[in-house]
């Protein structure tokens, strides 16, 4: 906490502050509540009034929200008629008028309640909920996805990179943050405050995490990193109890080992990309021995993959895997490699990347497809998901741009030449790094 700055503290003082919220405005229903707080010109009053809509809304069941969301959706939606109007008198016009007439027009007015209701103190992390209540009622009712669209608009700017604030996270963080981190760990699961304590205390090892100054008691993702003499093979080994840290002078490689979204509200804002760029600024600055930063990334789609190959290898390594059997795996080494390799470059969504999902993350944040290691997380949930193997993705600072813009615009996986090596020859898969 000492590292943060005074106006950090400012905020913290004044954003974290229990809000103070009214009862509910007699019988009203919520609905009329929301259209009092849309017609409503005052600052003061209208904050008090989201207050009580938001206080409102967290007594629903469910279906009272689905009613509500349905009410927004419909009541609160955009008038063609006023949009197509809008749109041809600034097509006949081109002024400033007519442009912000369109611009009045094409925006639903569910937006301008999303933040007025932002005005309430903690109203933020209330909204990003709602979110997540609205994205768990969508498959049952399709017809809340323009409203699930406007969330994320607004989201897409409350969120914006420039609002921020990354902190790193170590055993004298508070004990309501270390918490979450435990709750929200969603790669390599934390047991208890010792393999926390292994993770964030020792030298060789660092977390950082996003907060924004709304909720600057929630992270909204962070990432663990372990600092290594070259790139580890095995997660097994840097989770381990009883292993030895590493001095300053010793380290040259830093893994990004688990990256963790805590926010499932917000899903669809997308922060790891400026996440792990910012924490390799950071990184590189403290150590600049730091020549190599790696990822060790799980493969969460290979085994459903290997289930669906007629092969020998995929039905041995699948047998192997259900089984628990390093040693049948180990002797299955390179049928292993080959299948993830093949997986993560060959196998595409329609619309040309990866299946893979932590591949299409870490590729399009410019990183290489750079090592495929076996027997690298033989938990049983690795064991499930990828039959023991993980990869190393590369974030090489001079290539990274690059790499990201061929990503983009082609659909190219940027592999190693020992990727390379493990793919059918003559197949132009990808783009091959010496």
């Amino acid at each position: 906490m000492g590292r943060f700055s005074f106006f950090t503290h400012m905020m913290a003082g004044l954003l974290e502050r229990e809000p103070q919220r009214g009862g509910s405005a007699g019988g009203e229903s919520i609905e009329t509540m929301a259209a009092a707080l849309l017609s409503g010109r005052g600052e003061v009053s209208g904050m008090r009034l989201a207050a009580d809509i938001l206080a409102r809304y967290g007594d629903l069941d469910e279906a009272q929200r689905t009613a509500f969301f349905g009410w927004m959706a419909r009541e609160l939606d955009v008038d063609p008629g006023a949009i197509i109007a809008a749109a041809e008198a600034y097509r006949d016009g081109g002024d400033v008028d007519s442009y912000a007439r369109l611009a009045d027009a094409a925006e639903p007015c569910r937006q301008e309640l999303l933040r007025r209701l932002n005005q309430a103190a903690g109203a933020t992390l209330d909204l990003v909920r709602m979110r997540l209540d609205l994205l768990r009622l969508l498959p049952a009712h399709p017809e809340l996805a323009a409203l699930d669209l406007d969330f994320k608009h607004l989201f897409r700017s409350w969120f914006n990179r420039g609002f921020l604030v990354l902190r790193p996270i170590d055993w004298h963080t508070p004990a309501n943050i270390l918490e979450k981190i435990v709750e929200y760990e969603a790669v390599h699961a934390i047991n208890d405050w010792s393999d926390l304590q292994r993770r964030v205390m020792p030298a060789d090892r660092r977390c950082f995490a996003f907060f924004h100054p709304a909720m600057l008691e929630e992270p909204l993702i962070f990432v663990e990193v372990a600092l290594c003499d070259g790139v580890p093979d095995s997660v097994q080994g840097l989770l381990a109890e009883n292993r030895d840290v590493l001095a300053d002078d010793d380290l040259d490689t830093a893994v990004f080992y688990s990256i963790s979204n805590c926010q499932e509200g917000l899903r669809g804002i997308s922060f790891g990309n400026s996440l792990i760029k910012q924490v390799v600024e950071e990184l590189h600055q403290e150590l600049p021995q730091l020549r190599t930063f790696v990822t060790l990334s799980p493969v969460p789609g290979l085994m459903r993959h290997l289930r669906e190959q007629d092969s020998d290898s995929a039905r041995k390594l699948v047998a192997a895997a259900d089984a628990g059997d390093r040693q049948a795996l180990g002797a299955l080494e390179g049928e292993l490699r080959a299948h993830v390799a093949r997986w993560l470059v060959e196998t595409k969504r329609p619309d040309g990347t990866p299946a893979d999902p932590v591949a299409r993350f870490h590729l399009g944040n410019g990183a290489e497809l750079h090592q495929i290691h076996t027997l690298a997380d033989v938990s049983p949930n690795g064991m499930k998901q990828s039959a023991s193997a993980m990869v190393s993705y590369l974030y090489d600072l001079a290539s990274v741009e690059a790499n990201h813009e061929a990503f983009a615009t082609q659909n190219l996986v940027v592999t190693s030449k020992d990727i390379r090596a493990l793919l059918p020859k003559g197949k132009p898969t990808g783009k091959t790094k010496p």
